[in-house]
């Protein structure tokens, strides 16, 4: 079964608090309450680590390097959709699917960043 964690980004002081450290304070709690009111997004852990061993959340950006036929790595954003699960979405709008990159046969994949540190790693070259 997959551990469920979620991270939380403040985004007034512009940085990441673990769940469990933001429901310690009362701000945070009255935000997450209100609907988050745009102050704090939620992120949640997709149950899997990259090559490193690091853990993979919504909103990581992640570098993906396929053994075979693609000379270029691709740099893409964790999303969750219902219908495909947890998926990388690239800025040329094409998205590699969950099952796809989660079983780690021909490729690897490395968090790099994160959406609201790191944007500028999505830019198209």
């Amino acid at each position: 079964m997959r551990e469920i964690k979620f991270r939380a980004w403040d985004n007034i002081l512009n940085e990441y608090f673990s769940w469990e450290d933001s429901i310690k304070f009362n701000n945070y709690y009255d935000l997450i309450e209100d609907n988050y009111n745009g102050a704090v997004s939620l992120e949640q852990y997709t149950g899997l680590k990259d090559k490193n061993g690091v853990e993979i959340y919504e909103g990581d950006i992640v570098k993906l390097h396929v053994v075979i036929l693609s000379p270029d790595d691709k740099m893409g954003e964790i999303k969750y959709s219902p219908e495909y699960g947890y998926s990388i979405y690239f800025a040329s709008n094409r998205m590699a699917r969950q099952e796809y990159w989660s079983n780690g046969g021909k490729h690897t994949i490395e968090v790099i960043g994160n959406i609201h540190e790191n944007a500028d790693l999505l830019e198209e070259k």
